[in-house]
Order: C-alpha cells, then sequence, then structure tokens
C-alpha cells in the first residue's frame, strides 16, 4: 500500500525510541497506521512495543487491540477511514478540485459517491480524468459496488478478495452508508501469514513463533504437541505389537514397513496440504467436500496401485533373495497394503483438518501428528493383517 513519506520518516523514528516512548506514541494513532508501522519493524522490537501498547489500550479500543495481536476476526477490525466521499451530484470540475485540496492525495484510489448519504457508487481515477468537466460523478460512476458488511469475517472476506483483486473495499452498515473502507493489501497479507503459518502449524509449531523467539518460549510453544505426538505414536506401536508373532514368521515385512509407513504418509500429506489452502482461501464454501473425498480416494488408489506395484515387486525380489515364505503372495500383500493405506490416507488429509475446524480448533495446528498416527495405524496394521491371513 503506498504511504506518505511522513509516515516512513515515522517508522524510522519510532526505530529509534525505546519501547515505552514508542508504544505511547502510537497509542495516539488509527490502528491502521499502527499495524503498518509495526510491520516494518523487526519482530523482537515490534513485539515489545506491542506489548506495551496492550497495557495502554483500552478495552473499548477493540480495533487497536485486534491490530497489536494480529488477530483480527471481522472487516470492522480491519477498515480504516474513508479517505474520499462526494455526493454523486459532484461535477468531475468539483471532484478535481477536491482531490487537489486533498493533504493526502496517495491514500486515494477511488472516490465513494453518495446518494442521502447511502454508498450508491464508485468512481475510479482514470474515469475521473477522461470524464469532461461539466459531466457529474452520478454519470461517470460504477454502481453498485461490491461492499462487506462490518461483521464479515476475515476469513469471508478474504475469499471474496481472491476472485475480485481490487484495492479497497468499501464496508456499509445495514442503513448503506460507508463506515470505512478495507486495503486489498490487508487481505492478502492475511492470506500469505495464514499459509506460511501452516507449514509449522502442521507441526506442533505456533504460528506466533519466529527464528528470534528465545528458546524457553519456543520450547513452551513446542514441547506439549511432541508429548501428544508421543502418546500417538504409541498408539501406532501397540498395533505393530498385535502382529508381533506374523512379524517374526516373515522378517522380510519389518524390512517393508518403513516404506509403507513412508508413501502412505506423504499421500496423507499432499492431501492435507491442499485441504488447508481450501480452507485459508474459502474454497471449500463453494466446492462440496463429498467431491473432495472422492478425489483424493481416486488419486490415492491410483497412486497407491502403481508405487505398490513397484514396491510389490521389490518385496518379491527380497522375498526370493532371502528365501522367504511365499515370495509371490508376499508381494501380493504389498500391493493391495499400498493401495488400501494411500486410500486411507488421502482420506484422513481431508478429513483431519475439517474435524479440527469443525470442533473449533485450528486446522492446520498440530494436523500432520494427527494424521501420521492415523496412517501408520492404517498402513501398517492393514499389512500385517493381510500378511497374517494370507501367509499363515
Amino acid at each position: 500500500m503506498p504511504r506518505s513519506p511522513g509516515m516512513i520518516e515515522l517508522v524510522d523514528d519510532i526505530k529509534l525510541k525505546t519501547p515505552e516512548d514508542a508504544a505511547e506514541q502510537l497509542a495516539k494513532m488509527p490502528p491502521d497506521e499502527i499495524q503498518f508501522v509495526l510491520s516494518r519493524l523487526n519482530s523482537e522490537q515490534a513485539n515489545k512495543i506491542a506489548s506495551h501498547l496492550a497495557e495502554s489500550a483500552t478495552p473499548e479500543d477493540q480495533a487497536t487491540r485486534a491490530v497489536i495481536s494480529g488477530l483480527e476476526e471481522t472487516v470492522g477490525e480491519l477498515m480504516t477511514t474513508t479517505p474520499a466521499i462526494l455526493p454523486s451530484s459532484y461535477t468531475v470540475a468539483e471532484a478535481l478540485t477536491f482531490l487537489v485540496k486533498s493533504t493526502d492525495i496517495s491514500e486515494i484510489s477511488y472516490i465513494f459517491t453518495t446518494e442521502e448519504e447511502r454508498l450508491v457508487g464508485v468512481v475510479g481515477m482514470r474515469d475521473l480524468l477522461l470524464a469532461k468537466p461539466s459531466q457529474t460523478l452520478a454519470d461517470i460512476m460504477l454502481k453498485k459496488p461490491f461492499t462487506f458488511d462490518p461483521n464479515t469475517s476475515v476469513q469471508e472476506a478474504v475469499s471474496e478478495a481472491m476472485y475480485r483483486h481490487y484495492p479497497l473495499y468499501p464496508v456499509v452498515d445495514n442503513d448503506g452508508r460507508i463506515v470505512g473502507v478495507v486495503h486489498g493489501w490487508k487481505l492478502y497479507e492475511r492470506i500469505a501469514s495464514e499459509i506460511s503459518g501452516q507449514a509449522g502449524s502442521q507441526y506442533g509449531v505456533d504460528k506466533e513463533e519466529q527464528i528470534s523467539t528465545s528458546v524457553l518460549q519456543a520450547f513452551r510453544m513446542r514441547h506439549p504437541w511432541l508429548l501428544i505426538n508421543l502418546v500417538t505414536a504409541f498408539a501406532a506401536a501397540f498395533v505393530v505389537g498385535m502382529f508381533e508373532d506374523t512379524i517374526t514368521q516373515v522378517v522380510a515385512l519389518a524390512v517393508f514397513l518403513p516404506v509403507l509407513a513412508g508413501q502412505s504418509g506423504n499421500t496423507g500429506c499432499q492431501a492435507l496440504a491442499i485441504t488447508l489452502r481450501g480452507i485459508t482461501l474459502g474454497q471449500l464454501r463453494d466446492y462440496p467436500v463429498r467431491k473432495l473425498l472422492r478425489k483424493e480416494i481416486l488419486l490415492g488408489a491410483l497412486n497407491g496401485a502403481i508405487v505398490g506395484l513397484i514396491a510389490g515387486i521389490a518385496m518379491f525380489g527380497y522375498a526370493m533373495a532371502t528365501e522367504s515364505m511365499q515370495p509371490l503372495t508376499l508381494g501380493i500383500v504389498i500391493v493391495l497394503a499400498m493401495t488400501g493405506a494411500c486410500i486411507g490416507s488421502g482420506i484422513f488429509g481431508v478429513m483431519v483438518p475439517l474435524v479440527l475446524k469443525r470442533f473449533g480448533a485450528d486446522p492446520a495446528t498440530a494436523s500432520s501428528i494427527f494424521l501420521t498416527t492415523f496412517t501408520d495405524i492404517i498402513g501398517m496394521g492393514l499389512m500385517l493383517f493381510l500378511a497374517t491371513i494370507m501367509i499363515l
């Protein structure tokens, strides 16, 4: 978003101040300007200033608190004041005079036109400059522009921004009066933040953790998820232990357990990544979950069959070389187990984040930990079960 030289100078000035003095200065500014300044500082300095801002912000100042925490949930918390609102009866000449007298022309991308204080249209700068001076804004405006409600969720707004690509979105109340605007860059910044945080969240890394986060703080964020991972790993180990006799008699199976776990796990992670992306971008709102499940089941079957065939041939060769019992049957077991495991992994990759979201949890948080457990149980359990009934 373009900013005036004064804002850039303010950032440089804030960098030289103590966190307390910087917070005191920023507290007097609008939330969007606070957000702009903090985003231009290194994470450690920004966190220190934000902590002092949080202490000074009043309970009623929800917009400022949302900006400080980075947890804006509605469009109303993201919106800023509207830089240019004019009656639709204004002529082009009058509108140009208004622009000339504006103190910060760089903030104006559109002129929002009103009738009886209600938003009726939008005028772009190009249309304004090419119009005749005597024409009214009503003659050149885009009628019935797309708008947000202050209570629109940020996630829903992000979904709309993905398809519209406007630099500014007007926000209107129930009576159609414009109450503010949301900058497109803020919505895209949220998209980038969500997607960049997903990679770590899938493995229990908090979205707020940065490379500058202290060791103790990072330990507190990560360690609980590692304990959960340990518990879920015990569940997978229990399943393998149930077939101890099978592994003892057919040692070749133990060699291919990591191969099966790796392939099914990767298949599930691919489905998980696509599902999380769909949730973040709001694509699942218009794309039925059952259709996504059918797609991942088919992909799992195709990938599992091809990879399973290669692994089955490898198992047959290994069994022949080590003189294991029933090499051909072992190869068939690997093919069937790999195909079934990849299908199951695709299903879990879709369902794990959706179930977490359904129960109010962050769908990205530690999804991979739960997914890995499910894929290990179904993959290794299926292979050992098939070997038990087909060979022993």
